[in-house]
């Protein structure tokens, strides 16, 4: 199942158990459907946990049930239809619309007055046109509806919670979404589904700390490859010198130091001033190599 399956699989899980947070839910659910007009309400879903509660939701919410429901043995896309002129009078008059009125459809807010009533409308909307991607490839969680002002005015509901999506249009449709796994986080639990709110901070959690490892290898890397380059330097002026003659002629120290990098050529400069006869400090060490790399450049 894709993170998105298992988030509509977890908001299902709620009982149900008070009416006014059904009918909200139902809402919802209406305003974010494919189809919902006068003559027509029409539902198509993936998912099947939520193709399971429908039922029970219409019947709690509106006191209906469907005029076409999908086979038990249906897969894929499963659809929900009601045309019925009564059941859809019903409908219109639990939440308050006048069904003769000209159709542009809005949000109640006065059916959505309590926050209980508000995270149910949103889960509604989360279940028939939401969607969310799995947290470990990118967090981008959104709300489509083809209806422009229903959209904005979800969105007032959402500031109004204390999130703030962004908005945008796709193929006609007026979509809200989040960015931010933060965001998404709160928003997933507000509408019920904590444990894949948790999941989107794991993910958050485990990508962090993946990138903290890669900056820590990286920034080894890069000092390991500054240490061979300076070696392969201090070693190519030694052998310089080597070859001029020159290094017998250096005072002690230096051919004391010399010796060591030939003979340690991968040893870092800490490590090769440890080395020293008696130890010296790893800016002495530096020094004397700074020396040799200058005595070599000598013509």
């Amino acid at each position: 199942m894709s993170f998105s399956s298992n988030v509509k699989a977890e908001l299902c899980k709620d009982s149900l158990s008070k009416k006014s947070c059904a009918v909200a839910e139902g809402y919802g659910v209406l305003l974010y459907c494919n189809t919902f007009s006068s003559t027509e309400i029409r539902i198509i879903t993936e998912s099947r946990d939520f193709a399971a509660r429908l039922p029970r939701l219409f019947k709690k919410a509106f006191g209906i049930t469907f005029d076409q429901e999908p086979a038990a043995q249906d897969r894929g896309k499963l659809q929900f239809a009601i045309s019925s002129e009564d059941k859809i009078a019903k409908i219109f008059e639990t939440l308050q619309m006048d069904l003769k009125a000209s159709l542009t459809l809005h949000v109640n807010f006065g059916m959505l007055e309590e926050e209980a009533e508000c995270m149910a409308y949103l889960r509604g909307a989360f279940l028939a046109g939401g969607s969310v991607t799995d947290p470990a490839k990118r967090y981008h969680l959104e709300l489509t509806t083809s209806h422009y002002k229903v959209s904005r005015e979800t969105c007032a509901l959402l500031l109004d919670a204390g999130f703030s999506p962004k908005e945008t249009t796709r193929g006609g449709n007026s979509i809200l979404y989040f960015k931010q796994s933060n965001l998404i986080e709160d928003f997933l639990t507000a509408i019920g589904a904590p444990v894949c709110a948790m999941g989107v901070m794991e993910a958050k959690v485990e990508k962090d700390l993946r990138n903290g490892v890669n900056r820590r290898v990286n920034c080894e890397t890069a000092n390991l490859t500054k240490v061979v380059d300076a070696s392969m330097e201090q070693v190519a002026a030694i052998r310089k010198l080597q070859k001029r003659g020159q290094l017998k002629d250096l005072p002690p120290k230096l051919r004391e130091t010399a010796k060591l990098r030939l003979e340690n050529p991968e040893a870092t400069l800490q490590e090769l001033a440890a080395m020293q006869d008696p130890p010296v400090s790893k800016s002495a060490m530096n020094h004397r190599m700074r020396k040799l790399v200058a005595l070599a450049d000598e013509s």
